[in-house]
């Protein structure tokens, strides 16, 4: 199709309504993305940028925020379309809500937020969290929805008489859009545990808890909770209020059809086409995680490991680091300024470009030197607080090749951890799918992960729009009838360019090699928390 036929197409389906749009709300970033019916063709993008505060302890970030800056993407979408196709969206064929997962939001029968939202990045729920996974026999990580909830009736905090509801951020947003309470199921998974055979949470596990809170409680777990739908079922659609929280202009129809609200997770396996068993994801930025697919149950509970579940249900075993390549960066800023200081300037982009190459020259085990990326806590490390570290012997090989191995080993060190122990749990991979700014130097990331995993590590042109992508296309996919596997092999991702890389053995052993080094070093670690 030529340029001017592909416009010609995304101002007929932006004008016809044959769109999607789909809106993610990021850690630091609100983002917004079109396509059309085409769901691999994005016509149009917006964002608006957002932090996280710290207030009274915990993580937090204010519910009119929320509005202010879905409205700020939104409309910057609008503009988008408008200046590549010359009109702008009045309506839409479907929508889509997905945003970062677990959480703790906590409202009355009136709709009104009983606490300030404690996000995800919490860790004050150990005590909550401990006692679940004695419980349920599951792991149950500190970030969960049930963990804050728990850990507010452990506190006989004095809002609990009053409520009536709990959900995630997404949760929240499609609610305030449609009126229902209702939440996708991998979103749904990282509240309270999925019982994959039904697609509905656990109900042993449900009952078990509700003996355990009592009277604790106003009501109910499940009546708390938000029912769970799996991808590609009828949400709601969008009200006369919710258009106008959607775009306060009034340009926008309601009436238009939602589909589940999603996490970023899972939004991030759609957009990299790992919703099949034997397939996963990584996800490398502020924090890595990892999702795989899983063909049966795994056999042992571990602390290392979520279990999740795709959109649509399929048991999920997910790999959650709290860091990733921010370190990795803040020593790629150091070299950048360094270039400005001799006088010959370079750009992010010329610095990453090129550290990144010479880490190819570096030797496979980065030479005896170790990196440990922790800005903050790490559960998997056994970490509580976060001491970056670079260390060597004084027989370590310290070259700048060496040194930038070490720093990119070091982003996929803590993750490594937590895949060996599915390794042993006998989980096989045919193809981990990557994402994030750092896979786009081509052949150095990708390769080092393969090497990691010892497994073949995809990158794909798609995954580039991201969360924002992945909830379009599920909105895309909302009422269609072959499963949602198929829809993204046969439909989204087949003329996808996709670029593979196998494990060299070399990496492989290397990293191996690094991996034992840096399991061991972890008392290094503890020793830096608490000495400094």
């Amino acid at each position: 199709m030529t340029r001017q036929n592909a416009g010609a197409a995304g101002r007929d389906d932006i004008t016809a309504g044959r769109t999607s749009l789909g809106i993610e709300f990021g850690s630091t970033r609100i983002k917004a993305c079109l396509i059309g019916s085409d769901p691999a063709d994005v016509l149009a993008t917006g964002s608006f940028s957002w932090e996280n505060r710290l207030e009274d302890g915990l993580w937090t970030y204010p519910l009119d925020e929320v509005w202010t800056g879905l409205q700020s993407a939104v409309a910057d979408l609008v503009a988008d379309a408008h200046d590549r196709y010359g009109v702008r969206p009045a309506t839409y064929g479907a929508i889509g809500v997905s945003a970062m997962m677990h959480g703790y939001l906590a409202f009355d029968d009136d709709g009104e937020l009983l606490v300030p939202f404690r996000t995800w990045r919490n860790t004050n729920t150990g005590a909550a969290a401990s006692e679940l996974s004695d419980l349920l026999g599951v792991n149950i990580p500190l970030r969960w929805s049930i963990a804050h909830l728990h850990q507010a009736v452990l506190d006989a905090e004095e809002h609990l008489p009053r409520l009536a509801s709990v959900t995630t951020l997404a949760g929240y947003v499609h609610r305030m859009l449609t009126g229902q309470h209702v939440l996708g199921v991998g979103d749904a998974s990282g509240m309270f545990p999925i019982d994959s055979a039904t697609g509905d949470y656990d109900e042993q596990m449900l009952q078990a808890y509700e003996r355990l809170a009592g009277d604790r409680l106003p009501r109910p777990l499940r009546s708390l909770l938000p029912a769970v739908l799996p991808a590609g079922a009828p949400a709601g659609v969008l009200t006369a209020e919710g258009a106008l929280l959607l775009d306060p202009t009034g340009a926008t129809a309601p009436g238009i059809p939602l589909c589940p609200p999603e996490g970023d997770a899972g939004t991030g396996m759609v957009a990299t086409n790992s919703v099949a068993p034997r397939t996963g994801n990584v996800s490398a930025g502020t924090s890595i995680f990892a999702m795989v697919v899983l063909e049966r149950p795994l056999a042992g509970t571990h602390h290392e490991l979520d279990l999740v579940t795709t959109p649509a249900g399929d048991a999920v075993a997910m790999v959650h680091c709290n860091n990733g390549a921010s370190e990795l960066a803040a020593w790629a800023g150091l070299f950048t300024r360094f270039s400005v200081a001799a006088g010959r300037p370079v750009s992010d982009d010329a610095a990453f470009e090129a550290l990144f190459g010479e880490a190819l020259a570096g030797e496979s085990d980065a030479g005896g030197l170790l990196a440990y990326n922790h800005l903050a806590g790490e559960p998997i490390a056994g970490l509580a607080e976060g001491r970056p570290l670079v260390v060597r012997t004084p027989g370590s090989a310290f070259t700048l090749a060496n040194f930038m191995r070490a720093q990119l080993y070091g982003v996929f060190g803590t993750l490594a951890l937590g895949m060996r122990v599915l390794a042993d749990e006998g989980v096989e991979l045919d193809r981990m799918f990557a994402h994030g700014g750092m896979f786009r130097t081509a052949g150095v990331a990708q390769r080092f992960l393969a090497g990691a995993l010892a497994a073949t590590v995809a990158v794909g042109e798609l995954a580039s729009e991201g969360g924002a992508w992945g909830i379009a296309v599920l909105a895309s996919y909302l009422g269609r009838s072959e499963s949602l596997a198929e829809y993204l092999e046969e439909t989204v991702f087949a003329t996808a360019s996709v670029s593979l890389a196998d494990p060299d053995p070399d990496d492989v052993a290397g990293f191996a090699a690094y991996l034992d080094r840096y399991r061991a070093g972890l008392a290094i670690e503890s020793a830096a928390i608490a000495s400094l």
